[in-house]
């Protein structure tokens, strides 16, 4: 199983972004997908989840800004990213558990995709 996130770039502040994380090989189902940040410096955020029943977490700095979804039948979580700050600029990665059939569950982490938001 891969994950592959994609969907960064630089945008303004205000402006907002879709990132996508798609979960390709033997996928029998996303059970959890985390979205996580690291910006320079800081820690390693956990910024939005979401389970496969649609329970979703946000961290305090997103709510209400950013918006996490997942789409079982292409094996792809979004994360939806509006009125952006220059403090949101990070290396965002997807990290899952994904089940590869009914008895086994993974974890499983992505490459990063880079948002840059400038002011």
């Amino acid at each position: 199983v891969q994950l592959q996130a994609s969907g960064g770039g630089l945008v303004q502040a205000g402006g907002s972004l879709r990132l996508s994380c798609v979960a390709s090989g033997s996928v029998y189902s996303i059970d959890v997908m985390n979205w996580y940040r690291k910006a320079p410096g800081k820690e390693r955020e956990l910024v939005a989840s979401i389970t496969n029943s649609r329970t979703t977490n946000y961290a305090d700095a997103v709510k209400g800004r950013f918006t996490v979804s997942l789409d079982n039948a292409k094996n792809t979580a979004y994360l939806q990213m509006n009125g952006l700050r220059p403090e949101d600029s990070a290396i965002y990665s997807c990290n899952a558990d994904i089940r590869v059939n009914r008895n086994y569950q993974y974890n499983y982490w992505g490459h990063g995709t880079l948002v840059t938001v400038s002011s």
